[in-house]
Formats: structure tokens, C-alpha cells, sequence
């Protein structure tokens, strides 16, 4: 995997740049020396089976330290087989090439990976920088250990040409949808690179930061490897911001004392939760480069406690509420810093109760409280999780090793705190309500990227769908109408959810109700919304463009473009550019219901109020208008409150023998060819006669049909209004109800 030399930042700021080094407080591993006895090893002739090679015992160290009982044959015959085969190359700092899959597999033992993974990080450049064939290690080591090395094999350039990036990185992560130890191999190796990036030229160092930055650090992210995540973020934030870096690593080195201001919030936390009898650890945990400078950007000028955070580790959930309520009783909480991700875990199943406190001298301290369980799983994401293919029951006892020595149990992390970390999925398996596959190691996030990556029709659209999935960093939940649930990012609208439920069937989504309101299919989603898509009944529906403008999804773009592409008549502009006028359609005038009004003297003109349009056997009432007249409302019209409120005095009024009656109704749709000639067909199928017909100019895909109808018989209205709302495309008919208070449907 063309791993490089020298490392970005100079020695002398070792201890303050490697959070391993602020982490646990000894010096990196030095790779030079793990490099001369791998040599001297390798000249002076095998090491004895009783014991393993010198080069690797920093590896069996870190190893036995979260499995003790690992069986360490498997490595010592890992090794031997890669060293033998890397022997003759070198990285371009001049280093034996053995010295980098050692440097790997040494980060991944630190983080608690088990025996597995670590045997296949020993071998994972041998079957593509040398003659070591995949089966050749699959003999050796099983089909696990083959799959692993092969998942993180890059595709041959003499194959793909310019594709060969993308296409390692889709076969990459179609790997890590079956194992995700292929991608917790593929970010150690990563960071190992980044480590040793100095020896390139500046804009292939530019180059590799970028992917990484736009790819590697969002996976970590995503996977909660918090420990990787925050040096891979501070290497290129170097490399592609020098000059706030160095800003960011004068402003830490200029603030020696920063530490002492958290450490004595600190000692006052530890003193208050010991006596409340709250058994907790409090550590100080300082904030690393690119989180200083966050923090440097949000609040201007910075104080002591700002360079870092406390985290408070307890043992039970329970314990996390009741550290909390002691830190907001006795110190006074920031309640606009509260958030609670153990209740409402983070995408990535992240928990955390996350607060701010004002110490007595004014100093805000921000507060991490989580269990330990919860801090193993933060800082080691998916690595802590270990053998994706065993039962969590088997899981969590030691295995014994299998064929081929290695051990399958998941790791036990004790990670020490990191310098930063604001993310990281918690050990329990994900619920399976929302169809998504109960395994921890296999988020919905990941299966959703594995669906549409099969739709991506070429490489650089595949490259640039990944990297903007991979840019949006949060997450929310809707639900459906049948009562299932859906992962879309947030930001996401109707559009993205109507591709995530019914697929390329979402071409023909007409709108959506959201939350039970009729809504366009641009309206954004939030957290919790339900949300029903609206699918036309016929197949000639199609998307337009204006729809890639609400999508967030590449399921739902890459689906849009491919329907376009297909369709190219649908993505031309439409012949007019001007606002139509309303479309008003007269037809024959008969007379309406027969109405009389009970008045003494004079018999009065009695006609239905066109804010109601009353029809038999409607509840009525009538009131005097100018010229003597009277108007008849529905009982219910919210005009006849008002009136009433004015003084005016009710008239008693009732229906003619005749059942017939003309009636306003709103048909409220959205836009498609032929819809106004099915309504008409609709309504005149119904026996109804059209008296009149205003058609307004589309909004946002909506069109709305008013029409004044004669009816033969007005016990025929609701018939009428529901074959009215049969017509593809209708989602709404009621009555004219312009200020009345009663339901919009009959």
C-alpha cells in the first residue's frame, strides 16, 4: 500500500502532536529500530517456534494486553511470512518496507483488535507488492484471514487507469458490508501513511491528505474510531492548512498552564461526586489540533479549560443521570451545552451525556459522563467489536484459537481517554424495527451506501456520490405510514425518503404527507416526522430536474439522473416562461336546490351562499342581505356566527321538493398531462353537470380545480367527491369552505 517515509510534523513536537504520546505518556513506537531487527532477525536466521521474532513483541505486548489468552502462533508465522517476502524493499525514507505493516498492526493491537485482524494487517501488502498469492494465504491462514487481505487489495491501475482509486475503494467497501475489519485494517494503514508523508512531493501529499479527508476520516467517523479519527484529522489538517496549523500549535505550546485551570474543575468534580458517594473516575482530556482550532473559531479568544474537556467514567448507565444532577446541583450548568446521546444515541450509536459547568471562579468546563463500557466502544469504534461472525454470547469469553491460532473473541478495550472525541458507536446491536440488519458492525448508514454504489454507473459518479454521502455528518429517523422507520441524512426531503422506501417505484411520487399535512416533495424532513409518499397509479410519471435540487441521497440523484438521461424530452424547458392566467371553463347555468324562506309580507328571493354552497339535505340557515333577499348558509358556516355576533337576526329557511342542487367543490392535485380532462370525465360519469371550472396555474407541482356543479340529485354528493378523488394525481377534493369552520371534506 505505498506507505512513505518521515513524519509531517518535526520531533520536538512529538509530545505535543501524537495523542499517543499525550494519551499514555510514553514515546511512539520507534520504527527505525523495529526495522534494523527485522533485518538483523531475518540475517541471522528464523527465530525458534518457542518464541516470537523481536520485531513483533511490541505487537504481542499490546496484544496480550486486552486478550490475554490469545494464542500468539499465528502472528510469529504471519510475520515470518511477511517479512521473508518484503525482504529487498524498502519505503522511500530508506526504511525496511517491513517496518510499515508492523507499524500498522502495532495500531491496531493498541486499540484491542483481535488475533484475526491483526494476522491479516501483518499480511495485508504481501498478495499486492509481492509474490504471495491470495491463495497461498488462505492455505496458510484461513478463509478469514484471505477475505481481509484481499478486502484491502488495491485493484491493478493497469486494469482501471484513472478508476483505480474509486474502484479500490467501491471494492473496499463492498468488503467491509460482509466484514468490517477490512475497513478498521484499511484506516490504520491509512494512518500510518499520513505519519509518514514527508518524504513526497507537496502535491501528492495535497492529494492523499484530500482523500482523506473527503473519505477516510468520514468512515472513521462513522465506524467510531475515534482514536484514529482525531490524528488522521490533525495530519491533514498540517498538510492542507499550514499556516493554521502552526497558528493552532503556537496557541497550545504558548499555554503550558492550560491543563492546570480543567485540573482543578477537576479535583472540585471528584470531590463533589465523592461525596454524594457516586463512584467515578475523572480524567483531564485535552482537546487535540483540529478541535482547539474549532473551538478557536467559535469563541474568539481562548481560556484554560477551552484546551480541553473533562471526562467522567462511571460504571452504570444510571450512574452517568446521577453524576449529572450532582454536577447541575452543585456547579451551575450551561443548559445550552446539555445533550444526552445515551437516551438519543448519535448515528453512529455514539452515547454520551454531554454538559457544561461554571466553576467559582467563572471558568466553563465541558463535561463528558459515559460508562466505561460506553468509553471502550467510543474510542475503538467497529475495532472493539472484533469478529463481526460471532454471537455475541461466544463473544464475550475468550475463544479458543482456531486452525490456524487465531482467536475470534472481540476485544476488551481499555483504551486510555484520546485527546478529543466527540463520536463513536456504542456495543449493543442496532434494533432491527426498521428492517436494518441486527449486527453492530454493519450500520443502516452502510447498507444504504451499498445499494446505491451498485446504481452508480460509471467511477467518478461513484466518487463523487461517496464523497458527498460522506460529507453529511448527522443523521435522522422518520417514520413511515405502515409504521417502519427510515435513515436519511439530515437535510433530507420527501424526494429522499419516497427513493428510500419504494426505490425506482418513486419516479411516479406525485408529494407526500408529512406528519399528515399534504406537503411538496422539496419539504425537509425532521427527526421524527412521518412521512407517507404519494405514488401515481399510473407508470408514465417520471421525475422532472427540479427534483435533484431537494435530493440529498445518491440513491435518490444517482435514480433522478438515470430516469433523465433516459427521458431527455422530460428535462426540456417548457414552451411558456411567463405566469399563466387561471383557466375559467362556463358550461350550461340551470337552476340550483328550490330554497323558501318563512317571512311574513312579501315573499323574498332565497338563493345558497357561495361560501358554503349548501345542498340538500344540508342543516340551514338564512339571513337578510341587501335588496331583501335572504342567503342560505350550512348551519355550521362560521358566517353564521359572525352574523349572529353582528345582530343580525336569523330567517328560517328549508329545501323545495326538488333533490337537485349546484354545488363549489376543490379538487386539489398535482400537475400532470390529462389530469383536467379525467376530472371532467370523472364528474360527468357521476351525472353531475359542470356550471362552471377555474383552473390555477401550477405552484410547486400543485394544481387546484374549482368547480360549480349541477347535481340531479344532491344525495349524490359524496359519491361524487370520491370518484372525484379516485382520478390519479387528486389528492384532495372538499367543498367550497372559504371561512367556514367544519371539515374541508364532505
Amino acid at each position: 500500500m505505498s506507505a512513505e517515509a518521515t513524519n509531517p510534523v518535526s520531533a520536538a513536537d512529538a509530545a505535543v502532536t501524537d495523542p499517543t504520546v499525550r494519551r499514555r505518556g510514553r514515546a511512539r513506537i520507534d520504527l527505525r529500530r523495529i526495522g534494523r531487527a527485522a533485518l538483523l532477525g531475518a540475517t541471522a536466521g528464523p527465530a525458534p517456534r518457542d518464541r516470537l521474532p523481536d520485531a513483533i513483541s511490541h505487537v504481542a505486548e499490546a496484544h496480550r494486553a486486552h486478550h490475554p489468552d490469545a494464542d500468539l502462533s499465528v502472528l510469529r508465522r504471519a510475520y515470518v511470512l511477511a517479512e521473508s517476502s518484503h525482504r529487498g524493499q524498502f519505503r522511500k525514507s530508506g526504511e525496511p518496507y517491513i517496518t510499515h505493516p508492523l507499524a500498522v498492526t502495532l495500531i491496531l493491537a493498541e486499540l484491542g483488535a483481535e488475533t484475526t485482524t491483526l494476522t491479516a494487517s501483518l499480511l495485508h501488502d504481501t498478495v499486492e507488492d509481492t509474490d504471495v498469492t491470495l491463495d497461498q494465504v488462505r492455505r496458510e491462514f484461513g478463509d478469514e484471514v484471505a477475505y481481509l487481505v484481499d478486502g484491502v487489495t488495491k485493484v491493478e491501475k493497469i486494469d482501471y487507469g484513472a478508476a483505480a482509486e474509486p474502484e479500490t475503494f467501491r471494492k473496499m467497501l463492498v468488503a467491509t458490508g460482509n466484514d468490517v475489519r477490512v475497513m478498521s485494517i484499511k484506516l490504520a494503514d491509512r494512518l500510518h501513511n499520513m505519519r509518514t508523508l514527508g518524504v513526497m512531493r507537496p502535491e501528492k501529499q495535497a492529494r492523499i491528505a484530500k482523500v482523506t479527508r473527503d473519505v477516510l476520516i468520514p468512515l472513521a467517523e462513522r465506524l467510531g474510531v475515534q482514536a484514529l479519527k482525531t490524528e488522521l484529522e490533525d495530519l491533514v489538517f498540517a498538510i492542507l492548512h499550514p499556516e493554521e496549523y502552526e497558528t493552532t500549535r503556537a496557541l497550545i505550546a504558548g499555554n503550558p498552564q492550560a491543563g492546570d485551570a480543567l485540573g482543578a474543575v477537576a479535583e472540585q468534580v471528584s470531590a463533589v461526586l465523592r461525596e454524594a458517594g457516586v463512584g467515578a473516575e475523572v480524567l483531564v482530556r485535552p482537546r487535540h489540533f483540529v478541535s482547539v482550532h474549532r473551538v478557536r473559531l467559535k469563541r474568539g479568544e481562548l481560556r484554560g479549560c477551552d484546551f480541553g474537556r473533562l471526562l467522567v467514567l462511571v460504571s452504570e448507565d444510571a450512574d452517568c443521570y446521577a453524576v449529572l444532577g450532582e454536577l447541575h446541583t452543585c456547579f451551575t450548568p450551561v443548559i445550552s451545552e446539555f445533550k444526552d446521546f445515551i437516551a438519543a444515541p448519535k448515528f453512529n450509536l455514539y452515547q454520551s451525556l454531554h454538559t457544561a459547568i461554571a466553576a467559582p471562579d467563572g471558568a466553563v468546563a465541558e463535561v463528558l459522563i459515559r460508562t466505561h463500557r460506553m468509553h471502550k466502544v467510543a474510542e475503538a469504534g467497529v475495532v472493539a467489536l472484533g469478529n463481526p461472525h460471532v454471537g455475541q454470547d461466544a463473544a464475550e469469553q475468550p475463544d479458543a484459537a482456531d486452525r490456524q491460532g487465531a482467536t475470534a473473541q472481540p476485544a476488551a478495550v481499555t483504551a486510555a481517554p484520546s485527546p478529543d472525541a466527540t463520536a463513536g458507536p456504542d456495543a449493543p446491536a442496532s434494533r432491527a424495527d426498521d428492517g436494518e440488519r441486527v449486527d453492530p458492525t454493519r450500520p443502516g448508514w452502510l447498507s444504504r451506501l451499498l445499494d446505491w454504489q451498485q446504481a452508480a454507473p460509471d467511477p467518478d459518479t461513484f466518487w463523487s456520490s461517496l464523497r458527498a454521502d460522506l460529507a453529511e455528518d448527522d443523521e435522522i429517523t422518520v417514520f413511515r405510514a405502515d409504521g417502519g422507520t427510515l435513515k436519511l441524512p439530515a437535510g433530507a426531503s420527501c424526494v429522499d425518503a419516497a427513493y428510500a422506501q419504494h426505490g425506482e417505484a418513486a419516479h411516479g411520487c406525485l408529494g407526500a404527507r408529512v406528519n399528515g399535512r399534504l406537503a411538496p416533495l422539496g419539504t425537509v424532513l425532521g427527526d421524527g416526522d412521518t412521512v407517507q409518499p404519494l405514488l401515481a397509479q399510473d407508470t408514465v410519471s417520471g421525475p422532472s430536474p427540479e427534483w435533484l435540487d431537494h435530493a440529498r441521497t445518491p440513491a435518490a440523484r444517482i435514480a433522478i439522473t438515470g430516469w433523465l438521461r433516459a427521458h431527455p424530452e422530460s428535462a426540456a424547458p417548457p414552451a411558456e416562461t411567463g405566469p399563466r392566467p387561471p383557466v375559467n371553463v362556463t358550461a350550461d347555468r340551470r337552476t340550483g336546490a328550490e330554497l323558501h324562506a318563512d317571512l311574513e309580507g312579501e315573499p323574498a328571493a332565497v338563493r345558497p351562499a357561495g361560501c358554503c354552497t349548501p345542498v340538500p339535505p344540508d342543516e340551514i340557515t338564512g339571513f337578510r342581505v341587501r335588496g331583501g333577499s335572504v342567503t342560505a348558509h350550512r348551519a355550521r358556516c362560521t358566517a353564521v356566527e359572525a352574523m349572529r355576533r353582528l345582530g343580525r337576526e336569523p330567517v328560517a329557511v328549508r329545501w323545495g321538493d326538488t333533490a337537485q342542487g349546484r354545488v363549489t367543490l376543490v379538487a386539489e392535485s398535482f400537475g400532470r398531462p390529462g389530469l383536467l380532462a379525467d376530472l371532467t370525465e370523472a364528474i360527468a360519469t357521476a351525472g353531475a353537470a359542470v356550471v362552471s371550472a377555474t383552473v390555477e396555474p401550477p405552484s410547486e407541482q400543485r394544481v387546484r380545480h374549482t368547480y360549480t356543479l349541477h347535481l340531479p340529485d344532491a344525495a349524490g354528493l359524496p359519491a361524487l367527491m370520491r370518484a372525484m378523488r379516485d382520478v390519479p394525481g387528486v389528492y384532495d377534493v372538499h367543498r367550497a369552505s372559504r371561512g367556514t369552520s367544519e371539515p374541508r371534506r364532505a
